[in-house]
């Protein structure tokens, strides 16, 4: 006996895409920064100086005011004082019992100076000087040259794998009958078969 079903299989179809891992280098650019300080020369002069006191000496020709105050009331502090011990002493004489106390004082006052008397050249004093010593500095400064390097850093990335899966066709069953027609109710031709048929439903 024939078969009467015909029975076909479609399967599933699927396309894989898969993305290997890899590793992604990327790198920057090295930089060199350089930096110029220019240099120079300097120099410093300091002449002498020369200080110049007169004071003393103009003072001894012709005193100022404050000055010629001053000596003045030198001298007269010095003539009081001598004044002062000439009395004393002839108060001392008048108190002797001395009747030539009074000649005696005035043969001290009518005499003649006596003594060494010198010659004296003005001005008396020399004028105060002093001076410092003269000074020259000189500073050089070469240029200056320097230099920045920035080395490149490269990055590293990485990019994990990746597998992707699509199904291009779905899996089917086909079922085809493919034995005689069969009639309900049955047919003449059938009415002489000798082998009864089942009726499929």
């Amino acid at each position: 006996m024939e078969p009467l079903l015909k029975i076909t299989t479609t399967p599933m179809e699927y396309e894989l895409k898969i993305q290997r891992a890899r590793l992604e280098y990327s790198s920057s650019k090295s930089e060199v920064i350089n930096n110029h300080t220019k240099g120079g020369f300097t120099m410093e002069n300091h002449p002498i100086k020369l200080h110049l006191d007169t004071y003393d000496a103009r003072n001894s020709v012709c005193p100022t005011t404050t000055e010629s105050v001053r000596q003045a009331a030198s001298k007269g502090k010095s003539a009081a004082m001598e004044a002062t011990a000439t009395y004393a002493k002839e108060s001392a004489m008048l108190l002797s019992p001395n009747s030539n106390a009074l000649n005696q004082i005035f043969t001290q006052r009518a005499q003649q100076p006596t003594g060494e008397f010198g010659l004296r050249f003005i001005p008396n004093t020399g004028p105060e000087i002093e001076w410092s010593d003269p000074d020259l500095s000189m500073q050089y400064q070469m240029d200056r040259l320097s230099f920045d390097i920035k080395v490149a850093n490269g990055n590293f990335e990485f990019i994990p794998g990746s597998v992707e899966m699509s199904i291009t066709q779905m899996p089917d069953v086909n079922i085809e009958y493919i034995g005689k027609p069969i009639y309900v109710p049955p047919s003449s031709a059938n009415l002489f078969s000798h082998a009864p048929m089942d009726v499929l439903a």
